[in-house]
């Protein structure tokens, strides 16, 4: 993944609708969820949720299947892990992460 993607898909989900609906459908996994669904599911009007599902297909984020009459969306699970991959290549300079301490209650 070059650093122009990553800073699509970054930007695709610096908005709080977007990143609700992907999470949402990472949370779904490979069923994927109908607009109709996540609409009434997470409490977004039509017209909005299919302005932001755009924008996530566009950044390569959510893949789009048209079923019989319905359109599943999924997240694009090989794009998410790469824009992971991305932002934690060299992590700790090649050295084992320090584990943080638990917090206490």
């Amino acid at each position: 993944m070059d650093e122009d993607e990553v800073i699509k898909s970054l930007a695709a989900l610096a908005h709080p609708v977007r990143l609700k609906v992907f999470r949402a459908l990472v949370v779904t996994g490979d069923a994927g969820l109908t607009p109709g669904t996540m609409a009434e599911g997470l409490d977004i009007p039509a017209n909005t949720l299919s302005f932001h599902l755009k924008e996530l297909v566009n950044a390569g984020l959510v893949t789009q299947e048209r079923a019989s009459r319905n359109l599943i969306y999924r997240a694009a699970y090989l794009r998410m892990d790469a824009l992971l991959g991305y932002l934690t290549k060299n992590c700790c300079q090649g050295v084992a992460c320090a584990v943080p301490a638990p917090h206490c209650c």
